[in-house]
């Protein structure tokens, strides 16, 4: 097992283990470690592993251009020289990476799944995002015959991992905060500083590697650099051509976006006298490539959240907070890794806690009024209607002290204080340090 443990080996493990499995197919968005994780699992628990690249080597498609009987593509993987590709009932796994490349192949998960001799493991970086040019995608999709995990860039317990925090350490700070006592200053400061490594660094496998490997920061940052670079040539790449320009104007106007008071997603910032007709599809394609997090307004405070929330109002998040932080000027790094948490607002932590939600699978909400009332994010947390502050420092929580004054109103009782402070209770506000927001997990 490498350094970079990944909770989705867990998950493959569950379904490999599960009776009359279908094949897999691992969604999420580029470079946030599918193929990695994908073949260390395959090569760890299976005796052989076919591997086809679609997006390298896209003769490979040939496999599945004709007859899609499971014995007809077994005979041409198997004939072909340079792949050395052994099939053995019950002890093979086909990995198809980058399935989005060969529709095919898509198609062809149905049979494999019906024949059931051989486990398939499909890796899509923009599954769905051809489907906006190209219906052949969209008709390959076998529903009923696939299984689908969505898998995020690296989450803060699995950097924790990576940076050789064991699970006897995170399961003391998770004695702390179950029983709500201040953590120890020796391990308070250490895992402060940790989060804000975090902060800069975040999920990125080859950034958290080079982090690790190096702790050069302007080598981390060049890796953030080529993989916004990466989601840029996506952007050309696949998007409508009439697409292509306005996508890159949204996903520039984040880091503005977010630095505003009110961090209401406008259109007009993307573009003077900017609307959502022209805006909205584009929204939606950096969306669905898993590169941003939507965090929608709520009408009322009131569960069910999903049912409660404004589709038209919504706050934008990058969903990988280290990759937000390298579109933010330079400098910044330095000023977080130092403790330095005035610059942008909050921005920063408010967009890393969409980042721990957004990984924890988590819908975003928050509540705002034309009033000036304005919640951070409003959540479901044991199974009640709770809210959540970010402070980067000590703040009142002006807003948050109204609603819970008035539960008459706004059926709210219980609020979480997430910031650059220790464990604490007053009344119905529990106050947290930022790096026990991935403990938030009771739904």
């Amino acid at each position: 097992m490498s350094l970079m443990k990944r909770k989705i080996i867990q998950e493959l493990l569950e379904w490999k283990n599960s009776p009359d499995h279908k094949p897999i197919v691992v969604r999420g968005c580029r470079q946030c470690g599918k193929t990695f994780s994908v073949l260390e699992f395959a090569q760890e628990n299976y005796k052989n592993v076919v591997y086809l690249d679609f997006f390298r080597k896209p003769e490979y498609a040939e496999f599945f251009s004709g007859s899609l009987d499971v014995d007809d593509m077994v005979m041409y993987m198997s004939s072909h020289e340079s792949l050395r590709a052994k099939f053995e009932p019950g002890n093979t796994c086909l990995v198809l990476d980058e399935i989005q490349e060969c529709p095919n192949a898509r198609t062809a998960l149905k049979f494999f799944c019906i024949d059931g001799r051989y486990d398939v493991i499909c890796t899509g970086s923009l599954l769905g995002m051809r489907g906006y040019r190209n219906l052949d995608e969209m008709r390959a999709v076998p529903v009923g015959y696939e299984t689908s995990l969505l898998m995020y860039p690296m989450d803060f317990e699995e950097f924790l991992w990576a940076n050789g925090i064991d699970d006897t350490h995170i399961a003391k700070i998770q004695e702390y905060f179950d029983t709500e006592t201040p953590v120890p200053l020796p391990l308070h400061h250490r895992f402060r500083q940790l989060l804000l490594q975090y902060v800069v660094v975040g999920g990125m496998p080859e950034a958290v590697k080079t982090f690790i490997e190096t702790k050069d920061m302007s080598k981390v940052l060049r890796k953030q650099k080529d993989i916004l670079r990466g989601y840029s040539d996506d952007m050309v790449k696949y998007a409508d051509r009439k697409d292509k320009a306005v996508i890159h104007e949204c996903f520039e106007s984040i880091p503005m976006q977010l630095s505003k008071e009110n961090k209401k997603f406008q259109y007009s910032l993307v573009r003077k006298r900017g609307r959502a007709d022209m805006f909205m599809g584009s929204l939606q394609w950096i969306e669905d490539a898993g590169i941003i997090n939507r965090c929608y307004n709520l009408s009322i405070t009131e569960l069910p959240l999903d049912g409660n929330a404004e589709k038209d109002v919504f706050k934008v998040y990058m969903s990988d907070t280290g990759l937000f932080v390298s579109m933010l000027e330079a400098g910044t790094q330095l000023d977080v890794l130092q403790g330095n948490l005035y610059g942008y607002k909050g921005a920063i932590f408010e967009n890393l806690v969409a980042d721990i939600m957004g990984k924890m699978g988590r819908k975003l909400y928050y509540y705002h009024k034309d009033s000036g009332l304005e919640i951070d994010f409003v959540m479901r947390y044991g199974g009640e209607c709770t809210l959540l502050e970010v402070k980067a420092n000590t703040g009142n929580a002006k807003s948050m002290k109204t609603v819970l004054a008035h539960p008459e109103k706004y059926h709210v009782y219980n609020a979480i204080k997430l910031g650059d402070y220790n464990v604490g209770r007053e009344g119905n506000v529990l106050t947290l340090p930022l790096y026990m927001g991935f403990l938030m997990r009771k739904y």
